[in-house]
């Protein structure tokens, strides 16, 4: 991906106010036309995705992140097992970020991508692709974004201060919940109707809104779905197991599990400022759904807390189909194309830092009510 330069007007915006930006109108919001228009038209030529790049990209972060692992349970000296840990959970970060990829990509011009990657990260981390797959495409859906049908979306900034360090908390304790989910209430699930129409609509999904609840699969995907829980599903056994019996000792599974929490936590606090989350509720136009999303498209920094192209994740609303490695030219082309004042500069931001401000200071608000 490019680096690219950032846009003025948004800096502009942070340095003069960087924690009480104004609120953006986004209902009854009209479509911007000619950003639709330029965004299908500049990057019809960046629609195919690059086996090369995906699997290089996917294979050498897998391998450094295990590789790092490694380091961290048999490194003799804590400063050197943390470091490990930290470069692992960067590292199987980015690896595990391509389960976003997995939802958008027209398979065939990927062929074993989504099996290679539930067999080397997604079945070994208990995080098998069918936990996203079928939940993310409903949050890009045009009449169920920011609704309550949308699993990936709650109104974060209108809410109440302590939902914040709670929606951290809960990612914290995330590699617990899926050990238990694939440990213990999967198998449980064989045989009762009842407890598996629990688990499949509430424990078997990434996704924020506690309202949402997913349907049972059906054809090719429940079969994708059986074989990657059952891989799942031994993993987290055979952990249970093996630490019960003493067999695995505890300062490797202890490790393991704090890895996939920094995993869960980094991915989380991304998540807080992938939106402006200022939604209501209600249906919005594409360029009102694009304005509730962000972009971070300059600096270092977002390479590692944003990878495999989620700096663009306002762009990504526009052009869902784009493969990641296109998105950083097609902003380069956009911003260049369109001018100051078009809606496309509306969703550059410079920092996380001052979106995490915003957020929190939004929120804070809401305390009085």
């Amino acid at each position: 991906m490019n680096s690219l330069a950032l846009d003025a007007a948004p800096l502009e915006r942070e340095a003069a106010a960087p924690v009480a930006a104004a609120k953006i109108r986004l209902s009854g919001m009209a479509d911007d036309r000619a950003m639709l228009r330029a965004a299908a038209e500049l990057t019809r030529d960046l629609q195919t995705p690059s086996p090369r790049i995906y699997w290089t990209d996917f294979l050498l972060s897998a391998a450094l992140g295990y590789a790092a692992l490694a380091g961290a349970i048999l490194a003799p000296a804590l400063g050197w097992a943390l470091a490990s840990g930290v470069v692992a959970v960067l590292a199987l970060y980015r690896a595990s970020l391509f389960i976003h990829e997995i939802t958008h990509l027209k398979h065939s011009l990927l062929p074993g991508f989504r099996v290679g990657w539930n067999l080397l990260l997604g079945i070994p981390m208990m995080l098998p692709s069918f936990m996203y797959e079928g939940i993310h495409t409903i949050h890009h859906t045009r009449t169920r974004y920011g609704t309550v049908e949308d699993p990936e979306y709650l109104p974060l900034a209108l809410m109440k201060p302590w939902t914040l360090p709670v929606f951290l908390l809960v990612s914290l304790l995330m590699p617990v919940g899926l050990l238990l989910r694939f440990g213990v209430l999967g198998p449980l699930s064989l045989f009762s109707k009842r407890l598996r129409r629990l688990v499949v609509g509430r424990y078997s999904g990434l996704q924020i809104n506690p309202k949402f609840e997913r349907k049972s699969p059906e054809g090719a995907f429940a079969r994708q779905w059986r074989w990657q829980e059952i891989g799942a599903s031994i993993v987290a056994v055979s952990l249970i197991v093996m630490v019960a019996t003493g067999v695995l000792p505890l300062r490797p599974f202890l490790t393991y599990m704090a890895v996939i929490s920094g995993v869960a936590v980094l991915n989380q606090v991304r998540t807080l400022v992938a939106h402006l989350w200022e939604n209501e509720g209600e249906p919005l136009t594409v360029t009102a759904q694009y304005l509730d999303s962000v972009n971070v498209p300059g600096g270092f920094l977002p390479y590692l807390w944003a990878p495999v192209g989620l700096r663009f994740h306002a762009l990504h609303h526009l052009l869902p189909s784009l493969p990641y490695h296109a998105l950083g030219e097609a902003h380069r082309r956009l911003s260049t194309a369109l001018g100051q004042e078009s809606s496309y500069h509306g969703a550059n931001y410079p920092t996380l830092r001052g979106l995490m401000a915003r957020l929190a200071t939004s929120t804070m608000k809401q305390r009085a009510g």
